[in-house]
Order: structure tokens, then sequence, then C-alpha cells
């Protein structure tokens, strides 16, 4: 009975207790049980909570559904919260020796949603220092191994949550998105990584509610189900974030349809722009072909934009924002040896910034997202790797070169997310096989229209049912 729970989707689970049919506190239990089993060899799971104190809110659910009490959607479901987002009571450290011992008295803006919609938290996921980097480390907690092979990296920066969700330690797990840390580790242990439109999680607390606008919460699943159920519960207008969408979705509707007739731009290397790892970009394309059995059209495309220009702009932005964030730590020189080397070079790139800097980054992005809708006026979907390689081994910071050419950065090994980040629309990871050297997985980005989330949803749930290596189910500790 245990390792059917675990092996069954969240909304699944979630229609289970509702009903009766098994507990909360069955369900918690062997989702805890597996952690016990698993988690040491993967470390993705963090700052675990007593069992006895999660059982307690377990039964409490138990006794709310007899009572007849109105539930929410995550009612009895056990949850992990990535670590980069506050969680009251529950020590919340970004992973970074800055924050090591702090525990918030308040959720953050979507974490409180999900409390509230019913999910019992047993912990953290793990993450890279301050989320930087797609390599989940930190001298806190340490590293996070593939679900494949945890000798190997989980991608990030929500790498717990992505391996959680694959070994199925998590029903499904919350992660958040600036330069690829839904979508890379979704791709690297074969689950499915949600980037939502830009606006439709809002985010709180923050610094600045105008401006900032490149990272994102999202959910990872392993179907399309539990992809709208969690975001059905993140998204949905703020007043502190008066940029949040306010258009409503029905995220609990069929996500069943036909998709004859739509069109994917294959984006691939950007036209020679992205150096790939051997195998990459014919893993991905192999996965493309499987869509024309439903009806789609896929197209090799290669947009007219001046590539250097969009990685210029997204490193300004991004260097802007961990400048507002944290350069007060960074003149305090007790506190800047408590960053890693890569934080530190952000900072300080981020005080040789001035303000034709930040305009030119404005204008360009507004450009690539014109060239963007250009592209949509013929596609439905735009198509690219997850990842420029594939699972690196788990000692290795990052890849300093890829087939040949110098990565001259700690992120430029992830420039294939830019395109997407920079682009504001909803982008998913699908799996999109096994390659390379040690057969590990790689991912397909999905980028859809401007908002529209809801059709991304639909092809990830045709895919789950098109792709058989979704349905795989990575071994244990090795």
């Amino acid at each position: 009975m245990t390792s059917d729970l675990c092996s069954c989707g969240a909304a699944d689970l979630a229609a289970m207790i509702r009903s009766r049919a098994v507990s909360s506190r069955e369900v918690v239990t062997a989702f805890l049980d597996r952690i016990a089993a698993l988690n040491p060899a993967f470390n993705a799971i963090i700052s675990r909570r007593p069992d006895d104190e999660v059982l307690r809110e377990a039964d409490a659910a138990d006794r709310a559904l007899l009572s007849g009490v109105d539930v929410g959607a995550l009612h009895g479901l056990p949850h992990a919260i990535k670590d980069t987002a506050n969680t009251a009571g529950i020590r919340s450290t970004y992973g970074s020796p800055l924050f090591a011992d702090q525990v918030p008295h308040e959720d953050g803006l979507a974490v409180g949603r999900v409390r509230r919609a019913g999910a019992i938290f047993i912990g953290k996921t793990n993450v890279p220092e301050l989320g930087l980097g797609s390599h989940t480390y930190n001298p806190i907690f340490g590293a996070t191994g593939n679900a494949w092979n945890p000798a190997f990296s989980a991608g990030g920066s929500s790498g717990g949550a992505a391996v959680a969700v694959a070994q199925r330690m998590l029903p499904m797990a919350d992660g958040s998105d600036l330069g690829g840390s839904l979508r890379n580790p979704g791709g690297w242990n074969n689950v499915f990584g949600f980037r939502p439109s830009q606006g439709r999680v809002p985010s709180w607390p923050r610094t600045d509610a105008f401006f900032a606008q490149l990272v994102t919460e999202g959910p990872i699943a392993r179907c399309a189900a539990d992809l709208a159920l969690l975001l059905g519960v993140q998204s949905g207008p703020d007043p502190r974030a008066p940029l949040s969408l306010h258009d409503t979705v029905d995220w609990s509707a069929p996500l069943d349809t036909d998709l004859t007739g739509r069109k994917v731009a294959w984006l691939a290397d950007l036209g020679g722009h992205l150096p790939m790892e051997t195998g990459v970009l014919s893993v991905c394309e192999g996965a493309l072909t499987t869509l024309a059995d439903v009806g789609l059209t896929v197209e090799a495309a290669t947009p007219q934009f001046d590539w250097g220009r969009l990685w210029r702009c997204f490193v300004v932005l991004r260097q802007l924002g961990l400048g507002g964030d944290l350069w007060v730590a960074y003149t305090d020189p007790t506190l800047r040896q408590l960053m890693k080397p890569e934080l530190q070079w952000e900072l300080s790139e981020a005080a040789k910034l001035d303000v034709s800097d930040v305009q030119r980054a404005i204008v360009d992005r507004t450009s690539w997202y014109d060239a963007v809708l250009r592209l949509f006026d013929e596609f439905d979907y735009l198509a690219l790797p997850s990842a420029q390689v594939f699972p690196f081994p788990i000692e290795q910071t990052w890849p300093k070169a890829i087939a040949g050419r110098t990565m001259d950065s700690y992120h430029r090994w992830m420039e294939v997310a830019v395109p997407g980040t920079l682009s504001g629309c909803p982008v998913v990871s699908i799996p999109a096989g096994f390659g390379g050297e040690h057969d590990l997985p790689i991912g397909l980005q999905m980028i859809g229209r401007p908002r529209d989330d809801w059709s991304l949803l639909e092809l990830v749930r045709c895919w789950e049912q098109l792709a058989p290596w979704v349905a795989r189910i990575p071994p244990g500790p090795r």
C-alpha cells in the first residue's frame, strides 16, 4: 500500500483523501517512510520537521474531513517548500551562511497559499546558495544527487524539489525560476518543470514591486493534472503585487484536447550560437518527432536576433536585482566572506553598472519580446533544449567548456534558458528522453504564447500519454 500511494499523483491522492478512500495519515506516513529510505542517498529534502508533529497535522486533517469542514485543494497532502521561500516556523536558509539560522515568522505569499489549501509541510527542498547556478549544492546542507544517479548533478536551483518528485518522495513540489531553475532540474530528472507567465504567481515579500520581473514561482510534477493543481493554488492577483495577473482560469477543467494543426518552432541551438554537448540536440529532435503522431507540425526556425545583446540584457537585469538585494552585505568584509565566489563576482559586476546599461537592457528585452510575438504569428509553441549539457558529476561546480567553447561565467552554460525567461511567456520543461555518456535525462523547453499557460498544460497532458519515457521510474540508491 505504501509504495502504491507514493506512485500516485497529487491530484489523485487529494481526491482519495477527500473521499476518505485513504486517510491523510496513511498518505503522509507512506511518504515519510519513503523519504527515510531514499533521502539519505539523494539529499533532496532538508530542514525536516519531526515526524510526530507532521503526523499530528495529518490526524487533524482527517478529523476536519469527518466534521464536514470545507477543505482546500491540497488538504492532507505532504509537501516540502523550496528553501529560497520563507516558511513560517521552518528554517529557511536560502542555502546561504548569511541566513543559516533564519526561521521566518510569516510565510511568503505563494507558500501561504499552499498552506491554506491544506498541504502539510514536512520540511524544505534543497537549493544552491541563494539559488544561484543550476547545480544544487551549498555549504549548509551539501549537494543533491540526480534522481537517476546521485553521483551526478540534480540541476537547480529547484534541484531538491525535482529529485524529490522524481523519486516519489513528494507527490509534487513548488520551485522558482530565474534562469532555468524550474526547467533544468525538471529536464535532468525526467519530470515536468513549469515556469508560469510573468505575473501569474505573485511574489511577496519583495523589495521591488514593479521592476523585478525575472523570477517566478511555479510547480514541478510528474503529470499535467498535478501541475494544474498546484498552479491553481499558487496563482491569482494580490494587491501587494500590482503587476499580478487578474485573468481567471479554471485550473480544474479537463486538459485533454485535440492538438491537430498546432505548430512547433524548433529553435535548436539558435543557429549555432549555443554550444551543445554531443547528443543533446539529437535526443531532443528525436523526442519532437513523436508529436507528429498526434497531428502537430515541427519546423526548424532561427529568429534573426543579436543573441549577444540578449545575453547581456539578461546579465545586466540579473545583476541589477542581486545588487539591490545584497549590496549592503557585500560591503561588509565579514559578510562578503560568507558568499560563494560566484555571488561575489555578480555583486562586483553589479557595482559597475550605470544607467545606460540598464536602459539598454530594457530596450533589448522589449525588442526580444517583439521578436517572440512575430514567431507566434506562425507558431503555437517555441522549442529549445532545457540545458546545453547532460547532468555532470556532482563534485563539479559548473561546466567550464561545452563542445570546446569556454564558458565565461558560472551560468553561461545555461544560456539556453534566457530566451524563455526574457520573453515573460509561460515555459514548461518536458522530459525529452535519455542520452549522453551515462544515459541520463534531458528535457525540452516549450514556450507558449503570452499568458497562455493553459495551452502548455494541454501539451503536457498530450506528452505524458505520448512519450513512453515519462512513465519510467528512477532506480533507488546505488
